[in-house]
């Protein structure tokens, strides 16, 4: 993902940092859970600022990290030059539950693969099964065969042309186990975000340039959360990208973000800037 993400960048014009956050990437330990919430994230982000030497930085984040990326401009609004967020996640139960309830009924076949149920047949019950099996301590074959599951379906509904192969070969024991340990915390613990102070604490961060990206038909995170925070944020700009999904790997949403951050390196950054 890092050769992606740095080509949506001018790296001529803009210092690039990205962070593994607790339990993922290099950080260790893999699928760490303790001291891993998202007050302790926000933590690490600006001990990273500071470690760095950055005096305010563009914040970038999508899907989860739009969420982690608002939640850490509110707390620390004088050292954001702006923010860019991609599939809008707002941290409401009703996003959560989505994968289950909403994302099968577009791809059954493939709901009913990872889960052995079909659409609408208990949706939020198995899942939370599948959760606590990740989770659980003691059985590592069974946590894997979880893991990999719920990661399966979940990068399947990320792309309008999944590649299943692709997506087969990414599902390595310690890559999928770590991530999905992570995963499944943060969605247990309602990824440890007020919804609501989300949207009230958008008044600290007002005077900020946003800008929006969403795909048409993410069907991980649908376009209407991206429309709640711009009706929330009426300054923010908010683009709906044709033919994409969630992932930023399709090509349509791969050349807005780049057409993107080029307009908000040349109108925001002088010297310094950064995506999260």
């Amino acid at each position: 993902m890092e050769p992606h993400m740095r080509g949506l960048h001018d790296l001529q014009a803009t210092r690039f940092i990205m962070f593994d956050q607790r339990g993922c990437g290099r950080s260790s330990p893999p699928g760490g859970l303790a001291f891993n919430d998202t007050v302790h994230l926000v933590e690490d982000i600006e001990r990273l600022r500071r470690h760095l030497g950055i005096e305010r930085w563009i914040v970038s984040g999508g899907s989860w990290g739009s969420t982690l990326a608002l939640v850490y401009a509110q707390a620390h609004p004088q050292c954001c030059m702006a923010l860019v967020l991609r599939g809008v996640f707002l941290g409401t139960q009703a996003e959560m539950d989505w994968l289950a309830e909403g994302a099968p009924n577009f791809f059954p076949e493939d709901w009913f693969l990872a889960t052995g149920v079909g659409p609408g047949e208990a949706p939020l019950k198995r899942l939370k099964e599948l959760q606590q099996a990740v989770l659980a301590p003691g059985d590592d074959k069974a946590s894997l065969r979880a893991a990999q599951a719920l990661a399966r379906f979940e990068w399947t509904a990320s792309a309008m042309q999944a590649d299943r192969c692709a997506i087969d070969a990414e599902l390595t024991p310690g890559y999928t186990s770590a991530y999905q340990r992570v995963c499944c915390h943060y969605l247990r613990n309602g990824c440890f975000v007020d919804p609501k102070a989300l949207l009230t604490g958008l008044e600290r961060i007002r005077h900020l340039p946003c800008y929006i990206v969403n795909g048409r038909y993410d069907v991980v995170c649908p376009p209407v959360a991206a429309w709640r925070l711009k009706q929330a944020w009426p300054e923010a700009e908010l683009e709906i990208v044709p033919m994409a999904g969630h992932t930023s790997t399709e090509p349509a949403m791969a050349n807005a973000l780049r057409a993107l951050m080029r307009r908000v390196t040349a109108s925001v950054v002088s010297v310094q800037g950064t995506g999260l």
